[in-house]
């Protein structure tokens, strides 16, 4: 773990302290972390179906099989935009 300091508006870090144990936290740190991941994990997804999308129009530019596509995309583990 890294220490950071962040700036956040004190109604905010009382809305955060109010919700956290109605949601299983024991404290709003940990709610701002989970809020965080959850954020990174869904931009990280949309990017990687973005990249995936443009190797797959570019593959297809170049004559290769949708099948083949397909099978190389499963194969990866990746999905699709």
């Amino acid at each position: 773990m890294t220490s950071i300091s962040l700036r956040i508006p004190e109604n905010v870090i009382e809305d955060l302290k109010e919700i956290a144990p109605s949601l299983g936290f024991s404290g709003y740190q940990g709610l701002i972390k989970a809020y965080i991941s959850k954020g990174l994990r869904k931009d990280l997804e949309k990017l990687e179906g973005s990249q995936v999308q443009a190797i797959t129009e570019s593959l297809r530019k170049q004559g290769v099989a949708d099948e083949l596509i397909s099978a190389a995309i499963a194969d990866a583990g990746l999905k699709t935009a």
